[in-house]
C-alpha cells in the first residue's frame, strides 16, 4: 500500500525531536511520536509503517494517523495528543441547570430543615424537573466550582 501522507523532517525538525528523545524528560507519549517520526521520515531511514509499530509498541494505525496529522497541521499538533472533538461523556448540569443550583442553594432551606444538604438540593432539582437525575456529589462538585457558600446562613 503506498503511502498517502509522506513526512519529510527538516534538519531542524530532526534535531528537535533527536533532542527531545535524547533528554528523555518529555511526556512518554510525546518521545514516543518523536521516535515514530524520526523513523517514518522519508529523508532518512523511511521505515515502513508495520516495522514503526512493532518497534515502539503501537498500532500501524497510530503511525498512519501521526504522519498524517505531521503532514496536515505540523510538527508541533503531531507531538501532542488529539483533542477530542466533543467529550466523552455530556455534562448533566449545563449552565441554566449550574444557575438554577446556585440560586436553589442561597434560598431558604425546605420547612424542618437549618440547612440544605447535597442530597437535597440533588433531590430538588430532579422534583423541579431541572435534570432527569442528578447525584449529590455531582452537586458537590458544581458548587465548589462557584464562589457560593451553602452553609452560610446570609448568602448576601
Amino acid at each position: 500500500m503506498e503511502k498517502k501522507y509522506i513526512v519529510r523532517l527538516t534538519a531542524e525538525e530532526r534535531k528537535g525531536l533527536e533532542n527531545l528523545v535524547a533528554k528523555g524528560s518529555a511526556a512518554a507519549y510525546r518521545i514516543r511520536h518523536a521516535n515514530i517520526l524520526l523513523k517514518a521520515d522519508a529523508d532518512g531511514p523511511a521505515w515502513p509503517d508495520e516495522r514503526v509499530a512493532d518497534a515502539f509498541g503501537c498500532h500501524a494505525k497510530t503511525v498512519r494517523n501521526l504522519r498524517q496529522r505531521f503532514v496536515e497541521r505540523g510538527l508541533e499538533t503531531a507531538l501532542w495528543r488529539k483533542k477530542q472533538a466533543e467529550p466523552s461523556r455530556k455534562r448533566i448540569l449545563d449552565g441554566r441547570a449550574e444557575a438554577h443550583l446556585i440560586a436553589l442553594s442561597c434560598s431558604n432551606p425546605p420547612p424542618g430543615r437549618v440547612r440544605w444538604t447535597l442530597s437535597l438540593l440533588a433531590d430538588k432539582l430532579v422534583e423541579l424537573e431541572i435534570v432527569e437525575a442528578v447525584s449529590d456529589q455531582t452537586v458537590r462538585r458544581t458548587l465548589k466550582k462557584t464562589s457560593s457558600s451553602r452553609t452560610c446562613v446570609s448568602a448576601g
